[in-house]
């Protein structure tokens, strides 16, 4: 999507805890539905691979945002097949950042994603 701008980049949109297990498991499905679509049925290679997805579909931004806020841009999220272990171990850090920051779930409390190099 060419207009796409990703929440969790600048400090008046950030990212936002989600702790609701449907909600999150409607993320997940948002997003394997574009793997499916990108790089086809068989895109997790025998389950070797995940669908990583960004926004987290731990936050009230994931891919499944436009079924529950009508403002929000339907597609406004990244996907990309990756090794399972490793998105397996990007969640544990991602489920431990939470812990160690006191993230609670809500829109009260925000969160930033910087990436360096």
């Amino acid at each position: 999507m060419a207009a796409k701008k990703v929440a969790g980049q600048v400090a008046n949109e950030p990212l936002h805890r989600l702790v609701d297990p449907k909600r999150k498991e409607e993320n997940r499905k948002a997003a394997v539905k574009q793997c499916k679509r990108y790089w086809g049925d068989n895109y997790s290679q025998g389950a070797t691979r995940e669908c990583d997805e960004y926004p987290f579909a731990t936050t009230y931004e994931g891919a499944a945002q436009p079924d529950y806020d009508g403002d929000a841009r339907k597609f406004n999220f990244s996907v990309k097949p990756v090794a399972k272990e490793d998105n397996g171990a990007a969640g544990s850090l991602l489920l431990g950042f939470y812990a160690k920051n006191r993230l609670i779930d809500g829109l009260e409390d925000g969160f930033l994603v910087q990436i360096t190099s």
